[in-house]
Protein backbone atom coordinates (compact mmCIF):
# COMPACT_ATOMS: atom_id res chain seq x y z
CA UNK A 1 0.00 0.00 0.00
CA UNK A 2 2.68 2.40 1.08
CA UNK A 3 4.33 1.58 -3.16
CA UNK A 4 1.38 2.40 -4.46
CA UNK A 5 1.24 5.73 -2.96
CA UNK A 6 4.98 7.05 -3.03
CA UNK A 7 4.76 5.84 -7.02
CA UNK A 8 1.20 7.75 -7.60
CA UNK A 9 3.54 10.57 -5.57
CA UNK A 10 6.31 10.48 -8.25
CA UNK A 11 4.21 9.78 -10.84
CA UNK A 12 1.95 13.23 -10.02
CA UNK A 13 4.96 15.12 -9.53
CA UNK A 14 6.75 14.05 -13.45
CA UNK A 15 3.25 14.96 -14.76
CA UNK A 16 3.75 18.41 -13.25
CA UNK A 17 7.32 18.73 -14.52
CA UNK A 18 6.53 18.03 -17.97
CA UNK A 19 3.91 20.38 -18.05
CA UNK A 20 5.52 23.62 -17.26
CA UNK A 21 7.97 24.75 -20.22
CA UNK A 22 11.25 25.03 -19.05
CA UNK A 23 13.44 28.49 -18.81
CA UNK A 24 14.72 28.50 -22.25
CA UNK A 25 11.58 27.35 -24.15
CA UNK A 26 9.33 30.48 -22.85
CA UNK A 27 6.49 31.19 -25.93
CA UNK A 28 8.05 34.23 -26.84
CA UNK A 29 11.85 33.10 -27.53
CA UNK A 30 10.52 30.40 -29.68
CA UNK A 31 9.12 33.13 -31.77
CA UNK A 32 12.25 34.96 -31.38
CA UNK A 33 14.06 32.33 -32.50
CA UNK A 34 12.18 30.89 -35.68
CA UNK A 35 11.58 34.88 -37.24
CA UNK A 36 15.44 34.88 -37.42
CA UNK A 37 15.22 32.21 -40.58
CA UNK A 38 14.93 32.38 -43.83
CA UNK A 39 13.10 30.51 -45.90
CA UNK A 40 14.36 31.51 -49.30
CA UNK A 41 17.68 30.34 -48.29
CA UNK A 42 18.61 26.49 -48.56
CA UNK A 43 19.87 25.20 -45.34
CA UNK A 44 23.71 23.62 -45.81
CA UNK A 45 25.74 21.23 -44.47
CA UNK A 46 29.09 22.38 -43.06
CA UNK A 47 30.61 18.67 -42.45
CA UNK A 48 33.84 20.35 -40.45
CA UNK A 49 36.49 17.72 -40.20
CA UNK A 50 33.53 14.35 -40.19
CA UNK A 51 32.60 12.70 -43.06
CA UNK A 52 29.83 13.70 -45.17
CA UNK A 53 26.64 11.39 -44.67
CA UNK A 54 24.77 12.35 -47.72
CA UNK A 55 27.66 12.24 -50.01
CA UNK A 56 27.47 8.60 -52.18
CA UNK A 57 30.89 6.63 -51.27
CA UNK A 58 30.16 4.66 -54.56
CA UNK A 59 30.42 7.71 -57.08
CA UNK A 60 32.69 7.17 -59.96
CA UNK A 61 33.37 3.68 -59.12
CA UNK A 62 32.98 0.61 -60.83
CA UNK A 63 31.32 -1.83 -57.85
CA UNK A 64 30.56 -5.43 -59.05
CA UNK A 65 29.61 -7.45 -55.93
CA UNK A 66 32.21 -9.90 -55.14
CA UNK A 67 30.41 -13.32 -53.46
CA UNK A 68 27.51 -14.61 -55.12
CA UNK A 69 28.21 -13.27 -58.82
CA UNK A 70 28.23 -16.54 -59.88
CA UNK A 71 30.63 -15.59 -62.89
CA UNK A 72 32.28 -18.40 -64.39
CA UNK A 73 35.95 -16.91 -63.02
CA UNK A 74 34.81 -17.82 -59.69
CA UNK A 75 33.92 -22.05 -60.38
CA UNK A 76 36.02 -24.39 -59.65
CA UNK A 77 37.15 -26.82 -62.22
CA UNK A 78 36.08 -29.87 -59.52
CA UNK A 79 32.45 -28.84 -59.36
CA UNK A 80 31.86 -28.95 -63.48
CA UNK A 81 30.06 -31.71 -65.03
CA UNK A 82 30.64 -31.95 -69.00
CA UNK A 83 26.98 -32.02 -70.37
CA UNK A 84 27.37 -32.17 -74.05
CA UNK A 85 30.05 -31.29 -76.98
CA UNK A 86 28.43 -29.29 -80.00
CA UNK A 87 30.26 -28.03 -82.75
CA UNK A 88 28.79 -24.98 -84.76
CA UNK A 89 31.04 -23.68 -87.60
CA UNK A 90 34.06 -25.42 -87.17
CA UNK A 91 34.24 -24.42 -83.48
CA UNK A 92 33.77 -26.82 -80.57
CA UNK A 93 32.12 -25.39 -77.85
CA UNK A 94 31.25 -27.57 -74.25
CA UNK A 95 28.43 -27.52 -72.82
CA UNK A 96 29.17 -27.63 -68.99
CA UNK A 97 26.71 -27.54 -65.99
CA UNK A 98 27.52 -25.64 -62.76
CA UNK A 99 27.41 -26.37 -59.55
CA UNK A 100 23.68 -25.52 -58.96
CA UNK A 101 22.80 -27.18 -62.28
CA UNK A 102 22.91 -24.01 -64.77
CA UNK A 103 24.30 -24.78 -68.16
CA UNK A 104 27.72 -23.08 -69.09
CA UNK A 105 29.25 -22.84 -72.59
CA UNK A 106 32.71 -22.79 -72.87
CA UNK A 107 35.36 -22.82 -75.46
CA UNK A 108 39.49 -23.24 -75.40
CA UNK A 109 40.95 -21.11 -73.25
CA UNK A 110 37.77 -19.65 -70.66
CA UNK A 111 39.52 -19.38 -66.77
CA UNK A 112 38.17 -20.94 -63.81
CA UNK A 113 39.02 -20.09 -60.39
CA UNK A 114 41.94 -22.66 -60.42
CA UNK A 115 42.69 -23.60 -63.88
CA UNK A 116 41.93 -23.13 -67.76
CA UNK A 117 40.55 -25.62 -70.59
CA UNK A 118 43.72 -26.64 -72.48
CA UNK A 119 41.81 -28.07 -75.15
CA UNK A 120 38.46 -29.43 -76.71
CA UNK A 121 37.48 -32.39 -79.13
CA UNK A 122 34.63 -34.26 -80.42
CA UNK A 123 34.19 -36.21 -76.89
CA UNK A 124 36.28 -35.12 -74.16
CA UNK A 125 37.51 -31.95 -72.41
CA UNK A 126 41.17 -31.47 -70.91
CA UNK A 127 41.48 -28.69 -68.25
CA UNK A 128 44.77 -27.67 -66.70
CA UNK A 129 44.57 -27.27 -62.84
CA UNK A 130 47.06 -24.98 -61.86
CA UNK A 131 46.14 -24.08 -58.32
CA UNK A 132 44.27 -25.43 -55.48
CA UNK A 133 41.98 -23.41 -53.08
CA UNK A 134 44.14 -20.51 -54.07
CA UNK A 135 47.42 -22.12 -53.42
CA UNK A 136 49.49 -22.59 -56.96
CA UNK A 137 50.83 -26.25 -57.85
CA UNK A 138 54.38 -26.45 -58.32
CA UNK A 139 52.88 -28.74 -61.55
CA UNK A 140 50.02 -28.09 -63.30
CA UNK A 141 47.76 -31.07 -63.63
CA UNK A 142 45.46 -31.94 -66.67
CA UNK A 143 42.17 -33.37 -66.09
CA UNK A 144 40.59 -34.80 -68.50
CA UNK A 145 36.20 -35.16 -68.87
CA UNK A 146 34.92 -37.35 -71.32
CA UNK A 147 31.35 -38.14 -72.53
CA UNK A 148 30.88 -41.62 -72.97
CA UNK A 149 29.12 -43.42 -75.61
CA UNK A 150 26.40 -43.91 -73.77
CA UNK A 151 25.54 -40.08 -72.80
CA UNK A 152 26.09 -38.75 -76.90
Amino acid sequence: MRRTIVGLAVLAALVLLAGTPGPGLQAGAQEAALDGLDASKPALYNPGSRRDPFKDLLAGKEFKERAGSGEISELAIDDLVLKGIVRHRGKLTAILGGPQGFPLFVHTGTRFADGYILSLTDTQVVFRKISVRGMPLMRPKDIVKEIVAEER
